[in-house]
């Protein structure tokens, strides 16, 4: 019951995140900046932004409903609010304020935040669990790469 009650709080807030994240970026993606922005060769098509946000929210949920499970300390709930706020605060800054260099440090820190979730819980009940952090992490790093192309190359 109590890993039913984490998972669905989790995917709630996650997607929550996801979709605020969104109503930051407004129609920027379509729009005149980012459509004329010098972008890396390597940067995906846009349906698969959303395939990958939604795999990335449901695992990283599931994990998230697991490590609470185990601990619920104040300092764990205050690692996962600040990675929150970075994921939704990227849109805006990026997208909304075109601030790209703040929204490079916003993905680094995100990045370190992630890979600290995946480095620090380690016992016997994640010990593979914690391997659905992996396509986060992935992503975090390509997103982190896209990025710098457009800092360095525009």
């Amino acid at each position: 019951m109590k890993k039913a009650y984490y998972l669905i709080l989790f995917l709630a807030i996650n997607f929550g995140g996801l979709a605020i994240g969104n109503c930051f970026m407004g129609d920027a993606v379509s729009g005149e900046w980012y459509t004329n922005l010098n972008k890396a060769p390597w940067t995906p098509p846009g349906w698969l932004f959303g395939f990958a946000w939604t795999i990335i929210m449901l695992c990283f949920s599931y994990y998230l409903a697991e490590l609470f499970i185990e601990r619920s300390k104040v300092s764990l709930w205050l690692v996962y609010v600040f990675s929150w706020l970075l994921n939704v605060s990227w849109n805006w800054f990026f997208f909304n304020q075109k601030m790209i260099t703040i929204g490079l440090i916003v993905l680094i820190l995100l990045f370190l935040t992630i890979f600290y979730f995946f480095i620090t819980f380690r016992h016997d009940r994640l010990k593979w669990v914690k391997y659905l952090l992996l396509p986060y992490i992935i992503w975090l790093f390509i997103a982190t790469t896209l990025n710098g192309y457009i800092l360095f190359n525009n």
